[in-house]
């Protein structure tokens, strides 16, 4: 008779974890649950989101009373995107752990809360104003002068909510289009290039920081990542790190975090954050050693975190719009391509393709391959 002890019965169970919002983020949150033994719970008013290939899904509110009855029943529950409502991310908070907190939440989804958080903080950022009126919107153009960018403290995403001025002319336009909702205005920083970093803060406390990556966006969206971002000096990736190390106390933060960063000479400048897994570390299924949405997961069930190294210089190209030809992505060594099975629409991320080399060289080459293909795509 073996005198091993079974493992106790909660170590044993499947974990579930709810998760609010089911888009290509919770599909891929899903994934890399499976071989985690997780089970999902996703609630999304959508009826056929991504993620209802994964887990369960609740086509209901996320602060209905029948979500929330399911929602208890998890062991966790997170969010895939930063637009849930805080009232109801607070409600779950009653019943079940949720990660990233409610609190974080909030500041994360208003650029007001934000920049002042990064400020208190004594992170760098452009000097900005809330913009409550016309009044206000004039005199802190008189502070900050042309040029400038005016956003809508919520809800802006993609380039979506936000306008740059150069003319007072500018302003009287963007003002009208915009101006029925709370508004931000900050000065426009003169940068070389956009970084992101990514990192994880367990419940344990536990810390972990992918190296720092390099993005490039057009019309607003992001089109291209590269990782590592070339010529980052060790004390670069130390600053951000340690503007993300400030971030995780304040906050009490939980959970993958992202911050984007402009780089301005020797300044590196906070744009804005993430409180979830993002769309410039989706390289990661490929090119570290442990992808971004299991990190996420291990730090929310309070798991050990995993090895944030690089496999390999590697490059993520988003598909907007339509997915290329997957014979063709898939004829170019160690490129991956992910359908998020969304229906093609204009502006639309509907997947991506991740891509890996042993050289920058090697990897500029395939991804001169790779990018006509998807930027040409139907």
């Amino acid at each position: 008779m073996s005198s091993t002890n079974p493992a106790p019965e909660a170590e044993r169970r499947l974990r579930r974890v709810g998760v609010l919002g089911a888009g290509q983020l919770g599909l891929m949150l899903g994934l890399a649950g499976r071989p985690l033994g997780l089970e999902f719970v996703f609630v999304d008013p959508a009826a056929e989101p991504p993620a209802k290939s994964v887990g369960e899904h609740l086509a209901l509110d996320y602060g209905s009373p029948a979500a929330l009855e399911k929602l208890a029943s998890c062991e966790v529950v997170t969010y895939e995107f930063e637009n849930v409502e805080v009232d109801a991310v607070r409600a779950v908070s009653n019943l079940t752990r949720v990660y990233p907190p409610a609190s974080a939440l909030a500041v994360a989804q208003d650029r007001l809360y934000e920049k002042s958080c990064f400020a208190e903080l004594g992170i760098p950022t452009a000097p900005f104003f809330d913009v409550a009126s016309h009044d206000d919107l004039k005199r802190a153009i008189g502070e900050i002068g042309y040029p400038a960018v005016l956003k809508t403290r919520r809800f802006g995403y993609d380039g979506r909510g936000q306008a740059v001025l150069q003319t007072a002319d500018d302003a009287e336009r963007a003002y009208a289009e915009l101006g029925k909702v709370p508004l931000l205005l900050e000065g426009f920083v003169p940068f070389e290039r956009e970084l992101s970093l990514i990192g994880a803060r367990s419940a344990s406390g536990d810390v972990r920081f992918y190296p720092l990556v390099e993005n490039h966006h057009r019309e607003g969206i992001l089109r291209l990542t590269l990782a590592p971002a070339p010529n980052v000096t060790p004390d670069r990736q130390a600053m951000a790190e340690g503007y993300m190390r400030a971030i995780f106390e304040r906050l009490d933060y939980v959970g993958v975090l992202a911050l984007e960063l402009f780089q301005a000479g020797g300044r590196l400048v906070a744009n804005e954050m993430a409180p979830r897994v993002h769309n410039s570390g989706h390289l990661t299924l490929e090119a570290a050693r442990t992808s971004q949405f299991e990190q996420h997961l291990r730090a929310v069930l309070d798991l050990p975190l995993g090895s944030t190294e690089l496999i390999e210089p590697s490059a993520m190209l988003n598909c907007i719009g339509s997915l290329p030809a997957p014979a063709a992505v898939l004829a170019v060594t160690d490129a991956h391509l992910h359908d998020y099975g969304k229906a093609p629409r204009a502006g639309r991320k509907v997947g991506h393709v991740t891509v890996r080399a042993p050289t920058v060289e090697l990897l500029a080459e395939r991804l001169a391959t790779l990018r006509p293909m998807i930027e040409s795509a139907p």
